[in-house]
């Protein structure tokens, strides 16, 4: 149903203590059964307050290890290119919101980039400067190892370097890369770099009302190699069962992201969650979402884990791995 290569590295991995984080968290997002996966959007980097603690720069090295601390599942964080080649990771095309620094990040070279220190939390002119930096892809891989999975979402047109970059870590078969595919994309997984590596598709539509993302996710389905989930666009929630029916018939697993006002229009997102998480994160599972990205990490891990301990409110078993957050 998976990747093969996948698949069978999870199945090696799996009496290893030292690959256990990783190698259950992508175990349990290809199982039907593996309850919710929480993916960090850009690292965790907002504060949780239940664990004492405080605010990090997103996508920095401090961000990962409070998604470790936390027990997310993945990271998910952007990569661009330096002027000099170097692979770095920063969401924006210039580092002026989350740096101390200004100017486009293809125009400064790793030694600059790496002089600048980064904002706290998503940053901005007022947020607080902090001694974290730029760090690169390859700093991250590295770190990751054996503790969380790192979902790459790739700025530029540098997929093939990034997927060099993940083989020379051997870092394949704990990340995801994102990409995107069309009504007329050829299946993604018959073409290089996707071939090497899991990937999550997500499909581009100019009108999501009309169709297009069950199609799209049904063409990217095609052959023995596949992508390991389809995250969604901003979508209807009116279109969201179709999609979520298709789906399930094809056997991948669908990402929604509820950052900001949330992807699923007519629901709500990350705000609404905080002060309700049943009426976002438990509607959404209810209808068969299992992976959700937040920048509310440690309340949907929270969540996760009052939905393990009390199944029969919810109606499922979600078998998340998180301890229970201190009330």
């Amino acid at each position: 149903m998976y990747r093969p290569l996948l698949a069978l590295a999870v199945a090696a991995l799996a009496p290893s203590t030292v690959q256990a984080a990783p190698a259950d968290a992508l175990r349990r997002l290809a199982d039907p059964d593996g309850g919710l996966i929480v993916i960090a959007h850009r690292g965790c980097h907002e504060a949780a307050p239940l664990h004492a603690l405080g605010s990090k720069p997103e996508n920095s090295i401090a961000a990962l290890r409070q998604c470790v601390a936390l027990g997310a599942d993945v990271m998910e964080t952007d990569v661009r290119r330096s002027r000099d080649g170097h692979l770095v990771i920063l969401h924006d095309d210039s580092v002026d919101r989350t740096t101390n620094g200004t100017g486009k990040v293809a125009d400064l070279s790793l030694a600059q980039l790496q002089a600048l220190r980064l904002r706290q939390d998503e940053g901005g002119a007022t947020a607080a400067l902090t001694d974290q930096t730029i760090p690169t892809l390859d700093d991250l891989l590295a770190l990751a190892k054996d503790r969380i999975v790192l979902n790459l979402d790739v700025k530029d047109m540098i997929y093939g370097e990034v997927v060099d970059a993940v083989h020379r870590a051997g870092a394949q078969d704990r990340v995801i890369v994102k990409t995107f595919a069309g009504v007329a994309s050829v299946p993604l997984a018959t073409i290089p770099p996707y071939d090497r590596v899991p990937f999550a598709v997500i499909p581009i539509t100019a009108d999501p009302a009309a169709g297009d993302v069950p199609q799209i996710i049904a063409s990217q389905m095609q052959g023995r190699i596949r992508p390991i989930a389809a995250e969604l666009p901003v979508v209807p929630l009116t279109t969201l069962p179709v999609i979520m029916s298709r789906a399930k018939a094809l056997g991948v697993p669908v990402w929604i992201n509820t950052l900001f006002k949330g992807f699923v229009t007519g629901m709500g997102g990350d705000p609404e969650a905080r002060q309700d998480p049943a009426a976002i994160w438990g509607r959404l599972a209810a209808m068969g979402v299992r992976l959700i990205q937040t920048d509310a990490v440690e309340a949907l891990l929270r969540y996760r884990e009052l939905r393990r301990r009390a199944p029969q409110s919810t109606g499922r078993n979600d078998r998340g791995h998180a301890p229970l957050p201190r009330p």
